[in-house]
């Protein structure tokens, strides 16, 4: 096996702004691994906004590249070599990719899950002032829900705002750890006057204590606290639903162990996504089949996606052809 990467370079639509950052451009990993005619490929996202993160990421795989490149290397080898983290999802998809190649037949079959079929993703409407936000949810009004990026105080005028400009959309709200345990009890009931459906991420990872009892009119979902199946005996009792990231699980092999464990106990699902292209969002589709949630725009949110890239009819997502991956 021989194994390539490289970062490259996507310029936004426009800049997306959550609580803590503003991005203009995504940066993700490519790995590329070959063995004889088959090319396995994945992607991820090291760091939303910090390119020196992106080069100790690259140096990483430098690292990795006798133990990768040796006979008989294989995603089994890889959860022990690496802790879940966004190197490791790239190489993990790329070894699910070439194995699909290798056996002639698609990633969800070789993992023993249902079909994909076609899936409506949510639009994401980043952090802005209330103006700012409605113009957003004005140009996607058409998408039958938005996610909408918060920040702390004035979220509720946010809403509204993009509840006034897309009266029809399904709406649920992130807001990437900014509030605090009053402003969660302040901003829930109007939220829920609203029509918001979920809350993702209300309170700081570590800092959700408060959450355990809380009865939220509307129903709280883990990110940043619900990494991978680790995490899960500390989201349980505090949040009704996990958000699964390929970039957090470090790959599909625990994504799919992630979705199971949850779902046994009684936790529901989202998918998500970091911005990027179609090549990460392919993977993630095969967890996605089933989710309540399915949160995979990142190509949406891009100037222009990867050809060959997946098949957007507005925000339904179609399943991944093989040159794309799996």
């Amino acid at each position: 096996m021989q194994m390539t990467f490289r970062r490259e370079r996507w310029p936004l639509a426009r800049p997306f702004k959550i609580s803590r950052s503003t991005i203009h451009e995504a940066y993700p990993v490519v790995v590329e691994l070959r063995e004889g005619i088959h090319t396995g490929r994945g992607e991820c996202e090291v760091h939303e906004n910090d390119l020196s993160a992106i080069d100790r990421g690259m140096r990483r795989l430098e690292q990795l590249r006798p133990d990768i490149e040796r006979v008989g290397f294989s995603r089994m080898a890889l959860s022990k070599l690496l802790p879940a983290c966004p190197i490791r999802n790239a190489l993990d998809c790329a070894l699910w990719d070439l194995e699909a190649k290798r056996a002639g037949m698609p990633a969800w079959r070789l993992a023993g899950l249902d079909e994909p079929r076609p899936l409506t993703t949510v639009y994401t409407i980043s952090a802005d002032h209330p103006g700012a936000m409605a113009e957003q949810a004005a140009a996607a009004r058409r998408y039958p829900m938005l996610k909408i990026k918060l920040k702390g105080e004035g979220d509720i005028a946010r809403v509204q705002a993009v509840r006034d400009a897309a009266p029809g959309a399904r709406l649920i709200v992130d807001a990437n750890e900014a509030w605090t345990f009053a402003q969660l009890e302040a901003f829930a009931p109007s939220l829920h006057a609203v029509g918001v459906e979920l809350i993702e991420q209300p309170l700081p990872h570590g800092k959700d204590a408060a959450l355990a009892g809380f009865r939220s009119p509307v129903p709280l979902c883990a990110d940043e606290s619900c990494l991978h199946t680790g995490s899960l005996p500390e989201v349980a009792g505090k949040y009704q639903f996990v958000n699964i990231k390929l970039d957090k699980t470090g790959g599909l092999t625990e994504a799919v162990q992630l979705d199971a464990q949850a779902r046994r106990l009684g936790l529901r699902i989202m998918v998500g996504c970091m911005v990027g292209t179609s090549l990460a969002m392919a993977p993630a589709m095969l967890v996605a089949r089933n989710a309540e949630f399915v949160d995979l725009d990142g190509p949406l949110l891009l100037a222009q996606d990867r050809t060959p890239g997946l098949r957007f009819e507005g925000t339904v997502i179609h399943p991944p052809a093989s040159d794309v991956w799996g």
